[in-house]
C-alpha cells in the first residue's frame, strides 16, 4: 500500500492533514452556530451553511486558472495565508447583532477564496508526482492515501471542536454562543502547522509546484504534444460528464453537517452505554484503526520481526479498547458534532481493506475503471439514504419553541445513534468510490495545459452540490422525515443510471 510511493505525497497529504483539521473542526459546530448564535431558521442556516460550501469548491476553479499561468506553488502558499486571516476573524467573539454577522459573512469569504488558492492546486501536485512512469501505476492508490490523510485530521476535529468549546464554558466561564468561537480559534493554531510542514518539506516536490519554466515537467509537455484538438475535447467532454454526475453525490453527502446533524440533536438520544459508548470516545477509534493496519502488517509482513511487532501493537490496541469498556461507568453523553467523527474514521479504516480488494483485482484483470466505481460509489449512497429512511417511518416531524423570543429546536425522540454510525458506515464505502477515484481521474484525464483549470471544475461540481444541500434545510420539518431521505435516494439512483448510460464514451479516456 505504501511501498513504491513518491516522497513529495507524504509532504503534501501531512500538510493537507493539518487544513482539513482546522477546516472540519470549524465545520462540526458551524450549522449549530448559525441558529444557536444568531437564532436563524433551519432553511436559513442551511442556505449560509451550503453558501459557504458552495464558495469553499467554487473558488479553486479561479485557484486553477491562476496557477496555471503563475504556478501551483505559488497559489498554494498565497491561499493559507488568507485562510488563516479568515479563521482568525471568525474566533473572535462578537455576539449575535448585525455587525457580528457582517465579520461572520467577511470571514467566510477569505477562508473560501483561500481555500480556493490551496485545495485544488496542493492535489494537482500530487498528481503531478505521478507523471514519472515509475510511479504512473500507483496513482490510483496514491490518491487514495492522500485522501486517507485528510481524513485523519477530520477524525479528530468534531472532538476537539467539542472538547474545546467544553474547556471555554466549564473552565472559563464563557457561554455557549461565545464558545463556538474557540472552536473556530483552533482552525488558525492548524494552519500554522500545515505552513511549517509545507516549507519545511518544500525540496520533496519543488519540482510540480510550477511557475517557471524550469519547474515544467517535461513528461507532461510530451503528452501535451500529442493531444489532437478532438482527443482534448473527449478528455474534456468525459469530465464535464463525471462533474455533472458529482454534483448530486455531494448534495447527498454534505447532509453530513445539516440534516444529518439536525437528525443527531433531535432525534437521537443524548447518551449511550455499553460496547456502543465506546464508539463516542476518538482514542477508542484510533485503537481500532491501529487494530486493522497492524493486522494488515501482521499478515503481508515479509519478515517474522515484523509480523511479532505488528501481533504486539494490535494486543496492545485491543487491550486500550477492553481496558475502556471496563472501566466505564454510567452513560457517555452524546453531543451532535460528534457522528461527524465516523466517516473520516471509516476512511480511515477502510481505506487499506478497500485498496487491497482493488489491487486482488487488478493482478485480475478485473479493476473497474474509475468511471465504473463512481458509479458504483452512486448506487451505495442511495443505499445509505434508504438506511436513514427506514430508520425515520414513524418519527414525528421536526419541531421548535421559542425561548427567550427567538425560535430553538426542539429534542423530540431518543433514536439509537447506531442508526447515523450505520448509515455514515454506508456512506463512506460510497465516498471511497467516488471522491479519491474521481481526484485521480482528473489528474489522469486532463489534458496537461488545463490542468489547473480541469481540477477547479472538479470542485465547482462540488460546489454546485454543496450550494444544493441546502434543499436538506428547506425539506426540514416541512414534510415526514423519510420522504426528506427519499429524495436523496432517488438522486442518487438517477444519478447512477446516467453514469452508467455513459460508460463507454467515459472509459474510452481511460
Amino acid at each position: 500500500m505504501f511501498e513504491g510511493q513518491p516522497k513529495g505525497l507524504y509532504a503534501l497529504a501531512l500538510a493537507n492533514t493539518g487544513e482539513r483539521f482546522g477546516y472540519y473542526t470549524m465545520l462540526a459546530v458551524f450549522a449549530l452556530f448559525l441558529r444557536a448564535n444568531f437564532g436563524l431558521e433551519a432553511g436559513l442556516a442551511g442556505t449560509i451553511y451550503s453558501s459557504f460550501l458552495m464558495f469553499v469548491y467554487f473558488f479553486p476553479l479561479i485557484g486553477g486558472m491562476l496557477a496555471d499561468k503563475f504556478g501551483f506553488g505559488k497559489m498554494v502558499t498565497i491561499g493559507i495565508t488568507i485562510m488563516f486571516g479568515g479563521y482568525l476573524l471568525l474566533s473572535l467573539p462578537m455576539g449575535g447583532d448585525t455587525l457580528a454577522l457582517i465579520v461572520m459573512f467577511a470571514a467566510l469569504v477569505l477562508i473560501g477564496f483561500g481555500t480556493g488558492l490551496f485545495k485544488g492546486n496542493l492535489q494537482v501536485m500530487v498528481g503531478d508526482l505521478y507523471n514519472d512512469p515509475k510511479y504512473a501505476d500507483k496513482r490510483d492508490s496514491g490518491f487514495s492515501i492522500f485522501y486517507m490523510a485528510i481524513n485523519i485530521g477530520a477524525l479528530f476535529a468534531p472532538t476537539a471542536a467539542i472538547k474545546i468549546m467544553e474547556w471555554a464554558q466549564n473552565d472559563l466561564g464563557y457561554s455557549v454562543n461565545d464558545s463556538y468561537h474557540f472552536a473556530f480559534a483552533v482552525a488558525c493554531a492548524s494552519l500554522i502547522l500545515s505552513i511549517a510542514i509545507y516549507f519545511l518539506s518544500r525540496p520533496l516536490f519543488r519540482h510540480v509546484e510550477g511557475g517557471s519554466k524550469k519547474d515544467g515537467n517535461k513528461n507532461a509537455n510530451v503528452e501535451m504534444e500529442k493531444l489532437s484538438p478532438e482527443e482534448t475535447k473527449q478528455r474534456v467532454v468525459a469530465l464535464c460528464l463525471v462533474f455533472a454526475v458529482v454534483i448530486f453525490f455531494w448534495m447527498a453527502f454534505h447532509q453530513n453537517g445539516l440534516t444529518l446533524t439536525y437528525f443527531a440533536d433531535e432525534f437521537t438520544s443524548r447518551s449511550s452505554e455499553g460496547v456502543e459508548a465506546l464508539a463516542f470516545n476518538v482514542w477508542n477509534l484510533v485503537c481500532v484503526i491501529v487494530m486493522v493496519y497492524a493486522g494488515f502488517s501482521l499478515f503481508q509482513g515479509k519478515t517474522a520481526q515484523t509480523k511479532v511487532i505488528s501481533a504486539i501493537v494490535f494486543a496492545a490496541a485491543l487491550g486500550i479498547i477492553i481496558w475502556q469498556y471496563m472501566s466505564q461507568e454510567g452513560a457517555v453523553k452524546v453531543s451532535a458534532p460528534i457522528f461527524q467523527q465516523f466517516n473520516p474514521f471509516y476512511v480511515v479504516a477502510l481505506t487499506p481493506i478497500s485498496l487491497a480488494i482493488f489491487g486482488a483485482l487488478a493482478k485480475r484483470g478485473k479493476e473497474p475503471s474509475a468511471p465504473r466505481k463512481i458509479a458504483y460509489g452512486m448506487i451505495i449512497a442511495a443505499l445509505g439514504f434508504v438506511v436513514m429512511a427506514v430508520g425515520s417511518i414513524g418519527l414525528p416531524e421536526p419541531q421548535t419553541e421559542i425561548v427567550n423570543g427567538e425560535k430553538v429546536a426542539m429534542h423530540v425522540a431518543d433514536v439509537t445513534p447506531q442508526l447515523l454510525i450505520y448509515t455514515y458506515l454506508v456512506l463512506t464505502f460510497a465516498e471511497l468510490l467516488l471522491s479519491p477515484m474521481g481526484i485521480s481521474f482528473v489528474s489522469k484525464v486532463a489534458p496537461p495545459h488545463l490542468k489547473g483549470m480541469m481540477m477547479g471544475g472538479w470542485f465547482v461540481a462540488t460546489a454546485l452540490g454543496n450550494q444544493l444541500v441546502m434543499v436538506g434545510g428547506f425539506l426540514w420539518g416541512g414534510i415526514p422525515l423519510w420522504i426528506t431521505w427519499t429524495v436523496f435516494i432517488v438522486l442518487c439512483i438517477l444519478s447512477a443510471i446516467f453514469m452508467f448510460a455513459m460508460m463507454k464514451r467515459l472509459e474510452k479516456v481511460c
